[in-house]
């Protein structure tokens, strides 16, 4: 199976590592075309092999499975330059989730998939989301799955979805890793505890819990499990309710509104008329 990948930029550069040292394919089989050459030659170092495309179009041309892992608003020049070279029998995973199944359907003539990954399934674990286009066979679907199946759980959402389970996967482990330095900072000030030791501590809770929760734990009983009525852990919990309350609607209010702003700007920039008129 050849592989193109465009784009090698921070989410790309980790998908294309983590498959690759899941050895769901040889470096031989990979081909990057980025624009920034310093990436892909730093990928190409790291798994002898791997060729570098001179075009976006050479990286698509002969591949079976092609990546698109560009910003949204590139998403116009890069379609342009590889269109031409992709067959119908070939596969196209996008990444980017303001630009739609229908939309790539619309402007290319291969079989598509939308993925989004996480900075998590770097170290093979975390979710990564599927959504597939019209044009996909079960085999196709049976591939994809197989191959992400060895840096994450993939999981199956509706398309119209992807914002708030994105904001889960792909955002969150920036959401905790704030709240986690917040937490750690604070046990520094108030107990004395060394910093490089206080976030050791609170990494190994942090990775303790998920284990749990991915035992079948839920979050209700994990609280009512560490907490004892009148006890440290329940009068603190109450003072991070109140801190806390409603925070993480605000916070998706926020991604809702600017995945709203780029959904148009997408739109604008993929319209037909507007391809037609290049």
């Amino acid at each position: 199976m050849k592989v193109g990948f465009i784009g090698a930029g921070s989410m790309g550069g980790l998908l294309a590592g983590a498959l690759l040292r899941a050895r769901a394919f040889e470096p031989s089989d990979v081909t990057i075309a980025t624009r920034t050459s310093s990436k892909a030659e730093r990928l190409a170092h790291q798994f002898p092999g791997l060729r570098i495309g001179p075009t976006n179009a050479a990286a698509a041309k002969d591949a079976d499975l092609v990546f698109l892992c560009v910003k949204p608003m590139d998403y116009r020049a890069v379609i342009g330059e590889i269109r031409g070279a992709l067959r119908p029998e070939q596969v196209l995973v996008s990444i980017t989730s303001p630009v739609t199944l229908e939309q790539l359907e619309r402007l290319l003539p291969c079989k598509i998939a939308k993925i989004i990954p996480s900075i998590v399934n770097g170290a093979a674990s975390g979710a990564s989301l599927f959504m597939y286009g019209s044009r996909l066979e079960p085999a196709d679907k049976k591939l994809l799955l197989s191959l992400f199946a060895r840096i994450s759980e993939p999981i199956e959402i509706p398309e119209d979805s992807v914002r708030a389970a994105s904001d889960l996967s792909s955002c969150g482990p920036a959401f905790m890793a704030y709240l986690l330095e917040q937490f750690v900072e604070a046990t520094v000030e108030f107990a004395g505890l060394a910093p490089d030791v206080a976030a050791r501590v609170g990494a190994e809770m942090l990775l303790g819990t998920a284990r749990l929760l991915e035992q079948g734990c839920t979050t209700q009983e994990l609280q009512a499990r560490v907490c004892v009525p009148g006890g440290i852990t329940a009068v603190a919990l109450e003072e991070l309710r109140d801190a806390t309350k409603d925070a993480f609607r605000k916070v998706m209010r926020k991604t809702h509104d600017k995945y709203a702003e780029d959904l148009i700007k997408v739109q604008a920039a993929l319209a037909e008329q507007s391809f037609l008129s290049d």
